[in-house]
Formats: structure tokens, C-alpha cells, sequence
């Protein structure tokens, strides 16, 4: 773990009240995809942290980035008004939530802003050009609320061993509009998209909420043993 002080580059919106903060690096740190670091800015005259999973990979160099979804807490409010050049403080990196390879296949299970280390993931693996057959299901209310769309969508058409799959759970979905599915993730969906699934290492990242009822899932409904599964909560601030 090293801590440094450091200062926002740029912020990207993702999608509506969607934003990525990425800051300057050291080539002192290293981390794993998918881990977290913990992000000090000044509120009101006082440094405030609170800790983010990396939303890039190790491939991608030159800057550290997390995403967040902004909530009108105070701590969201003073990442909004934050610019170029701004201070900040980097305490990295921490968490267990990683993936460098170690199995052959793998499956995602996701939902809103829990997407974050996955994309940091399965960067990795795209650019690093391991053979790791990967499957995500990602859960999300409407569309516009599906975050690195475009990224998912390149690293699928990039290798044939990378299978996306969102699903959308508004009531009200066009389905003139969106073709795909619809629903949440649930064990016919896992058995339906992901016929093999006994053979996979499941990683979980979503709301407290989503997680506890998916790894349930797999371990009741699907006999998915405990140490195939990785969990990571998302609580929001």
C-alpha cells in the first residue's frame, strides 16, 4: 500500500449522473484489477476519504480512475465540483475482489454502478490477451443507465470468449426499442445464458441488496460451491 498526493486530470460523464474522476499516478503503485483505493479530497476546508474500485486497468497507464454514481450527498457534491488540477490524496490498493487469470472460465453477475471493477477486469484480460472465457450479465433499470456500454460492447467484438448480456428491469421497457432482455438476473437466467455455469468462477458486484440474493441464489438454487464465488458490495455515498 503507498499513499500519495496526486490531482484530478479529467472527469468523463459516462451517463446521466454518471462520472468517472481520473487523477494523476505514480509508477510506484501497482495494483490488480478490480481492486479498490481510497480517495481524500477537501470539503469545506477538511480532507474527507472515501474508497472506490479502480474503474481501469493496469494496461491502462498514466492515471488512476473510479466511477460514481452521483448521489447529492455531500461527498458526491464536492466530486462534482471538482476540476482539473484539483488536490487530492490516493491510498492504494486494497481488496481481494481481483482477477489475473487464475481460471478458465469465469462469469459476471452485476448491476449499476457494481460494474466498475468488472470493467477493470475484464480490461485486463482483453488487453493482456489471456484465454479466459468470460460472461457477464448486467442488470440495470432502463438503457441509459447501462454504464460502459460502448467498452463492453468493443472488448465482445474483440474475442469470441466474451459474452455480454444485459438485462433491462423498468416495467415500462420499449421492447420495439431494446431487443435484449428484460428481468432480473435470477437462476433461469444463469442457467439459460450461462448453460455451464458449474464450471465457472462467479464474481458478484452490485447493491448489498443485489449481492446477498445472488450468491444465494447460486449456492441454493444452482449448488455453486462457496469458494467459486467472489462477492464485492456496493453501499453509495
Amino acid at each position: 500500500m503507498i499513499i500519495f498526493e496526486t490531482e484530478l486530470i479529467s472527469v468523463i460523464e459516462r451517463n446521466p449522473g454518471v462520472k468517472s474522476f481520473r487523477f494523476k499516478t505514480t509508477n510506484d503503485l501497482v495494483f490488480k484489477p478490480g481492486q479498490f483505493f481510497f480517495v481524500g479530497i477537501m470539503i469545506n476546508g477538511q480532507e474527507k476519504t472515501k474508497h472506490f474500485s479502480f474503474s481501469n486497468s493496469p494496461t491502462e497507464t498514466g492515471y488512476i480512475e473510479f466511477t460514481k454514481r452521483l448521489t447529492g450527498s455531500e461527498f458526491s457534491s464536492a466530486l462534482n465540483n471538482l476540476k482539473p488540477g484539483d488536490w487530492a490524496k490516493i491510498k492504494a490498493p486494497y481488496g481481494k475482489f481481483t482477477f489475473e487469470g487464475e481460471h478458465e472460465k469465469i462469469a459476471f453477475l452485476s448491476g449499476g454502478i457494481g460494474i466498475t471493477p468488472i470493467r477493470s477486469i475484464s480490461k485486463y484480460v482483453v488487453d493482456k490477451g489471456l484465454p479466459t472465457d468470460m460472461v457477464l450479465l448486467y442488470g440495470n433499470n432502463t438503457e441509459k443507465d447501462i454504464i460502459f456500454k460502448q467498452d463492453f460492447d468493443k472488448m465482445a467484438e474483440a474475442r469470441s470468449n466474451f459474452n455480454v448480456v444485459c438485462t433491462l428491469t423498468a416495467k415500462d421497457i420499449n421492447k420495439d426499442s431494446w431487443q435484449g432482455k428484460t428481468g432480473y438476473i435470477d437462476a433461469d437466467m444463469i442457467k439459460k445464458e450461462i448453460p455451464d455455469y458449474n464450471d465457472r468462477v462467479f464474481f458478484i458486484c452490485g447493491p448489498p441488496a443485489m449481492v446477498e440474493v445472488l450468491n444465494k441464489t447460486l449456492k441454493e438454487k444452482l449448488l455453486i460451491r462457496e469458494e467459486k464465488i467472489v462477492i464485492e458490495n456496493f453501499t453509495g455515498y
